[in-house]
């Protein structure tokens, strides 16, 4: 083979940096703070702070591939280390503070940080957990005071020490395969595990993401990433802005309706991102409030299904398209997004929004899919062919971190345990986790599907669906409803609305009325709904 005859520079994440600190100096930047003003510079005053974090680092005696960890909310300083610490060629962890302490002590022990930086309002989380960490030797708090939540705890403050740093540092090359950023799984059955990405593999997913078949940015979008900056880099926004030169705006820890459409309207928002329970609080408040949105153009959901009653009520009343979202930690996180495309487009608008807010999306350049059945053949791609869901790719996982087997297949397919159809026009549509599929009297029945639908439903706040066992059918439906606050929903009007909308044979056999417990990431889980369901109803699901 002749080798190419092109420059070998490597993928880094400081390239993104510099790019946008050269091509769009001025482009501004706007973070909420912890109980302070917003905050203002631009992505030249970016990379200066970076360089300061960089500087830091070495000053602590922090080595190129080590660990350090942060707590830490959609904030400017945040921000910051992704670039400081990464650029540096040390791993960043972003820990997630939603987990229960025992899990948030175990990923920074797993991953070893020397380091841990957090936010001071997250001062009473790290006093309870220190004691438990291993090999932290330091602690900073992302502020300009030492919050007296500490305690006895030894805390250097986060602004005091960059600013005896030089803001001019040389950004290193080094092998675009290193370690950039350490995300732990949710750990919902068993404890977290650690997908480690790569420099290449982000830069990469940003290039790709920005795609107009993706996020599709330019440098007049303004972007305010709502998933959190500590759960799969917010789904690569941190990198895919800059990268394109739009404004980047950041909640900071306030994801209320109120505080994001502040946000929105007073910053000019065109483009945002969440998981679906941010947009039903969004929702509802603009429906409170007869408040409209200015400058919005798109929401990206994802984290789970989207309810079509959300996205036609963004679409239909306030004129913003929903582009739904799927991706895993394990993919950095895009996989497929719905995207409209011309061949929908011929089918007419209706049609075309049907198939955008049904299918989780289509296909993007980076991310190969197949389906498979029982015995590992692919299923026909006819979009209602159900397959385990496979996806390999330059950002797909290969290994989990500290793990000694691969977690692919022999030939490189990560397998998501996810249940979903494939069609021709490369659309995806996930139809149950493998683990969650209800199988009633010889047929399946889509959780997610049901979910969807009842979502939908006047009152209802959050519906989710589990199997229970029944001596006939093998398994039935369970649907477990959240009413929004000060709403009241009985069953007969929840099975009243749902039965011209569903098949006959997936009516719930009953309707629970309870809270529905949520991940740390925002996603129902169903192994505690399993718990909570027990002690409402007596029944023991399947």
């Amino acid at each position: 083979m002749t080798p190419g005859l092109m420059q070998p520079v490597p993928l880094q994440t400081s390239a993104i940096l510099r790019y946008a600190a050269t091509a769009h100096p001025r482009r501004e930047i706007v973070s909420r703070q912890i109980d302070a003003p917003l905050w203002r510079y631009d992505y030249a005053a970016l990379e200066r702070r970076a360089a300061r974090v960089a500087n830091l680092l070495a000053t602590l005696g922090v080595s190129p591939g080590e660990r350090v960890s942060s707590l830490g909310w959609n904030t400017h300083r945040h921000l910051e280390l992704f670039y400081g610490v990464s650029g540096a060629g040390v791993v960043l962890h972003t820990a997630n503070p939603r987990l229960f302490d025992e899990q948030v002590a175990y990923t920074i022990n797993h991953a070893e940080s020397a380091v841990l930086f957090f936010e001071k309002n997250l001062a009473a989380l790290v006093e309870r957990i220190a004691p438990r960490l291993t090999t932290v030797k330091t602690f900073i708090v992302l502020s300009d005071e030492v919050p007296h939540e500490a305690g006895a705890l030894d805390v250097l403050s986060y602004e005091r020490l960059i600013a005896a740093e030089s803001d001019g540092f040389d950004w290193p090359s080094f092998d675009e395969n290193a370690g950039a950023f350490l995300c732990y799984t949710s750990g919902t059955t068993g404890d977290p595990k650690g997908v480690l990405y790569s420099h290449r593999a982000i830069v990469l997913h940003a290039m790709g993401a920005g795609l107009n078949s993706a996020f599709g940015f330019t440098a007049f979008d303004v972007v305010m990433p709502c998933p959190s900056l500590y759960h799969a880099t917010a789904w690569g926004l941190p990198f895919v802005a800059p990268l394109c030169g739009a404004k980047l705006v950041l909640p900071g820890d306030k994801m209320d309706g109120a505080s994001l459409h502040e946000l929105i309207e007073g910053e000019g928002v065109t483009f945002t991102g969440g998981v679906p329970t941010i947009w039903t609080m969004y929702l509802a408040y603009l429906e409170q409030t007869g408040q409209a949105t200015r400058t919005l153009k798109r929401v990206m959901i994802g984290g789970s299904a989207v309810p079509r009653a959300m996205a036609e009520t963004f679409k239909r009343k306030y004129g913003v398209d929903v582009l739904q979202i799927w991706g895993m930690t394990e993919t950095c996180p895009l996989g497929v997004i719905a995207s409209p495309t011309p061949a929908l487009a011929e089918r007419g608008e209706e049609a075309m929004q049907e198939v955008i807010w049904t299918r989780q999306g289509r296909l993007q350049f980076g991310v190969e899919l197949r389906t498979v059945d029982d015995d590992g053949a692919d299923t026909p791609r006819d979009g209602e062919t159900p397959g385990a869901l496979k996806v390999r790719g330059p950002w797909t996982v290969q290994r989990y971190y500290r793990q000694p087997a691969d977690a692919v297949d022999a030939e490189g397919w990560f397998d998501t345990g996810d249940i979903a159809t494939l069609d021709a026009d490369g659309f995806m549509r996930i139809t149950d986790r493998a683990k969650d599929v209800i199988k009633s009297g010889g047929e399946w029945i889509s959780s997610i599907d049901l979910e969807n639908v009842a979502v939908g439903c006047p009152g209802v706040k959050i519906a989710a669906v589990i199997g229970v066992p029944h001596p006939k059918w093998e398994e039935r439906p369970l649907l477990v409803i959240e009413p929004h606050q000060g709403e009241v929903v009985s069953a007969a009007a929840v099975l009243d609305y749902l039965a011209p909308r569903i098949a006959k044979w997936w009516m719930p056999e009953e309707v629970v009325f309870a809270e529905v417990p949520l991940t740390a990431t925002g996603k129902i889980d169903k192994k505690a709904l399993r718990q909570v369901v027990t002690q409402a109803s007596g029944k023991t699901p399947g």
